[in-house]
């Protein structure tokens, strides 16, 4: 079972976010995995990336997520 460790709106952050976990050892859902027909890595309207891993990690990888989001914004 795969558990949402975070949400962006960028797919250039998607894509920064997937990549630093896979570095780290984690096992992130590939944007084109999911997501609304012809759109994929959106899984909503509102235009938002859900960054999934599976339940197992997500804990981890959560912590990892916001610390590199918190990153990526100053």
């Amino acid at each position: 079972m795969l558990k949402t460790i975070a949400q962006v709106r960028d797919f250039s952050v998607a894509r920064v976010l997937v990549t630093a976990l896979k570095a780290h050892g984690f096992n992130p859902l590939e944007g084109g995995e999911s997501g609304l027909p012809a759109m994929p890595g959106f899984t909503s309207l509102k235009g938002t990336i859900a960054i999934k891993v599976p339940e197992h990690e997500a804990d981890d990888a959560k912590i990892l997520a916001q610390d590199l989001l918190k990153q990526m914004e100053s």
